[in-house]
């Protein structure tokens, strides 16, 4: 469970984003609002990578400002345009991602199989399309055991074969470990390839769930 209080986020004593009560429960989670509505910010909030003043804890007992390193280390980001240090190879970052989150050996594997990355992953990110960045983007968001997923974006760049593929992956996440993934985008959830999915909207500085 995640709980934001009293959050508000600004950028030159402009206000974009506050929030003054919120809980989010395990599950799958449509983050849906306009571009600058504020769906990145509260993502990389979520994540600790962005500041903001106020709480978010998690499973009651994680303070992202208090125990800082024990929560980011269960908690897992993709962003929208990810952007790696390009001599390294996929399977080096991988590896680099690995002994930050204590995964487990070969957890990799079921991913880059799946996504159909195994002929490329040894490649400098260098050589990597759009598309291939994001696939290991989100590889790097599903390894270790995440408390909360957050996917910026998940969707953009991403081939169309791809998509149920993210999904059932989403889906195993969540039967298998009770996670919260949050995915964001601009446009209205479609398709039936996900279980339950409940959508907030972020409008107006403030976030709600559409009932």
């Amino acid at each position: 469970m995640l709980q934001i209080k009293n959050f508000r986020k600004s950028y030159n004593s402009h206000v974009v984003l506050q929030i003054d009560t919120f809980t989010i429960t395990p599950g799958i989670y449509w983050v849906r609002g306009s571009n600058g509505s504020g769906k990145s910010t509260f993502l990389k909030a979520l994540a600790g990578i962005t500041s903001f003043e106020g709480d978010i804890i998690l499973n009651e007992r994680l303070n992202i400002k208090k125990q800082s390193v024990a929560y980011r280390s269960v908690v897992n980001f993709a962003e929208a345009e990810p952007i790696f240090p390009e001599f390294l190879t996929g399977i080096e970052l991988i590896r680099l991602f690995k002994s930050a989150k204590n995964v487990s050996s070969h957890q990799e594997d079921f991913y880059l199989e799946s996504m159909h990355m195994t002929s490329y992953v040894n490649d400098p990110v260098s050589t990597y399309s759009s598309g291939m960045l994001k696939k290991l983007s989100l590889v790097l968001a599903f390894l270790g055991r995440p408390t909360c997923i957050l996917l910026d974006e998940p969707l953009t760049t991403l081939d169309v074969e791809s998509l149920p593929i993210l999904y059932s992956w989403i889906a195993r996440q969540c039967h298998q470990q009770e996670t919260i993934v949050l995915l964001s985008s601009h446009q209205a959830f479609e398709g039936g390839l996900l279980p339950t999915v409940q959508e907030i909207v972020v409008e107006h500085t403030t976030i709600r769930y559409n009932s």
